[in-house]
């Protein structure tokens, strides 16, 4: 029993050695987007901030490509030395239920550093549409059961699983219409193809303010200050609905503890900066910066949520 006893030691205490050198050469972090978007634009907002603390620049590295299992495949077969990280979104909690197969274990080849925002998505209905309400929405579906439908931005994506949840919690039956990304979905609510859809406030608030679309309530548990008129699902009736998304920042399994409370600890100074809280919700974004434990739960959370609304809605796994 010596010689395991003196390894596990041994280990330990490299991995302590190391810890406190860190970082001692740049950091890689990896964006499973293509610059320019949303994601890669909060990326390269926070690290700068982080790299005044911890004194080594932090390279953005963007790696798009299936739905962003390239990057997180990348991430989880580097060295667990915190010199590459992971910053992506809930949807890297959606692809276990979603895919087939997979190259890496959402659940086993991750650390959880920490939550660094939360978002929400709205639902919005099309001037043709008579509902003023989520209650006259859900009337009016239980009245004809399948002659109202919902868009999407494809299958599986957000919105795609926000409405199948809507379906499940509240009981109705409403037709799927997948479309290829939030732009085309958004012209067919204004052009009265579809009558319903849930997606990024970002995408609807000028034509919500417009008029020209109605917004019927938000996926958040509590109002955000962006719309404060906007109900919450649970506010406007059904209780049981709740769909939050999420930017977190992984590293690969095994990865020293105080390298993760290292990094944990200036990304949090990054989220709490008045800068990029105030710049935040332009990007439709709200600041959060959990602990590592508090966001470990809500991905284990988040897991389990979306296995379980892929398996009721018998959505397809893909290849």
């Amino acid at each position: 029993m010596r010689a395991p006893l003196v390894a596990v030691l041994f280990s330990l205490a490299a991995g302590s050695v190391e810890a406190q050198g860190y970082p001692a050469k740049p950091i890689r972090v990896v964006v499973p987007f293509a610059a320019g978007g949303v994601v890669d634009t909060t990326a390269r907002a926070l690290v700068p901030r982080m790299a005044d603390g911890l004194g080594q620049p932090l390279v953005v590295d963007n790696r798009p490509g299936a739905g962003g299992n390239l990057a997180a495949d990348l991430v989880a077969k580097s060295p667990a030395d915190g010199y590459t990280l992971l910053i992506t979104t809930h949807g890297h909690a959606i692809s276990p239920s979603l895919y087939r197969k997979l190259a890496f274990d959402a659940r086993r080849d991750f650390t959880p550093i920490t939550q660094i925002t939360s978002s929400y998505l709205v639902l919005v209905a099309s001037l043709k549409t008579p509902a003023s309400s989520l209650k006259d929405l859900l009337a009016l579906a239980r009245a004809k059961p399948g002659s109202l439908n919902y868009g999407s931005t494809g299958l599986g994506a957000p919105p795609h699983l926000a409405g199948e949840l809507l379906k499940q919690t509240a009981g109705v039956d409403l037709v799927h219409v997948p479309y290829k990304g939030d732009a085309p979905m958004v012209i067919a609510l204004l052009a009265n193809e579809i009558d319903v859809a849930f997606g990024p406030l970002g995408g609807a608030l000028q034509h919500i303010r417009a008029g020209k679309l109605r917004v019927l309530a938000m996926t958040n548990p509590r109002r955000s200050a962006e719309i404060p008129e906007v109900p919450t699902m649970a506010e406007a009736g059904i209780a049981d609905f709740e769909l939050t998304g999420w930017l977190g920042l992984f590293a690969p399994a095994g990865a020293p503890r105080p390298v993760i409370d290292r990094v944990h600890a200036e990304l949090s100074k990054a989220i709490s900066s008045a800068e990029i809280r105030e710049r935040l919700p332009g990007w439709g974004y709200e600041p959060v910066g959990s602990t590592p434990e508090e966001f470990a739960a809500r991905f284990k959370a988040d897991l389990a949520l979306y296995a379980r609304v892929v398996r009721d809605a018998r959505i397809p796994l893909q290849d």
